[in-house]
């Protein structure tokens, strides 16, 4: 296959999948969000993106990103250096905990355009930006086996299985977007995280935490309630014409 070749398919439009396919993953997407033990070992998944938009918004900003570290119990942390107020550190605090639901809206739109194969090449271009960044072993691990996976099925998996790949994907992180943000405001009404994005966004602004945790929750379900729209989950019908 050529480069030109190969670049022609990946900005390639796809077919719609069934109907079955968009509702069936939602449904595996629920599920694999609702149960917990499930939920601890994949909402790493949901950490790198927090992290990513972390990184992504500082960098933006004019930032010096220094590293990120992911950890075992689906923590992470990412660490800048600059100004210790202003927009900036704002907006990088605002990123974290709405990054998976914007990401999954973004891929959502992407899917509504039947862009498919263009979806999980981007998602593995991001995936390969952070790793750089990256700055423990646990980190690095976590992000070369969910590129290694998405590689897979972007190479080698037939168009019928990337389908499937892409809409789980997008609907996990549009639902498992939402639940961190309950986890945090847990946490923070038990006293287990004085210094949460939320909190520390009230030490910035004077502006009480829990108002930055709705914030998280508006965006979250917000992007949640779109991309479903996007994805053919309303009584309108399915698809978005092309």
């Amino acid at each position: 296959m050529g480069v030109l070749s190969w670049i022609a398919d990946v900005f390639a439009a796809q077919p719609d999948p069934p109907v079955g396919v968009v509702l069936g993953t939602a449904a595996l997407a629920l599920v694999v969000v609702g149960i917990h033990s499930v939920w601890r070992v994949v909402r790493n998944a949901i950490t790198i993106a927090h992290e990513g938009g972390h990184a992504l918004v500082a960098v933006l900003s004019g930032r010096r990103l220094q590293g990120i570290r992911l950890h075992s119990d689906t923590s992470g942390l990412t660490i800048t250096r600059g100004a210790q107020g202003g927009p900036g550190v704002f907006f990088t605090l605002l990123a974290g905990y709405t990054a998976p639901s914007l990401l999954g809206l973004g891929g959502a739109f992407l899917l509504a355009l039947g862009r498919i194969t263009l979806l999980l090449w981007v998602s593995l271009l991001l995936l390969a930006a952070m790793l750089v960044m990256i700055r423990n072993v646990f980190g690095v691990l976590s992000v070369v086996v969910t590129g290694a996976v998405v590689f897979v099925v972007s190479w080698f998996a037939t168009a019928h299985v990337q389908a499937v790949f892409a809409y789980a994907g997008v609907w996990f992180l549009l639902v498992g977007g939402v639940r961190p943000v309950f986890e945090v405001q847990r946490q923070r009404r038990r006293g287990r995280a004085p210094s949460s994005d939320a909190d520390q966004l009230a030490g910035l602004t004077s502006v009480p935490g829990l108002f930055w945790v709705a914030v998280f929750l508006v965006v979250s379900l917000g992007a949640l309630a779109a991309g479903a729209v996007l994805l053919g989950v309303h009584p309108g019908g399915y698809g978005w014409p092309r």
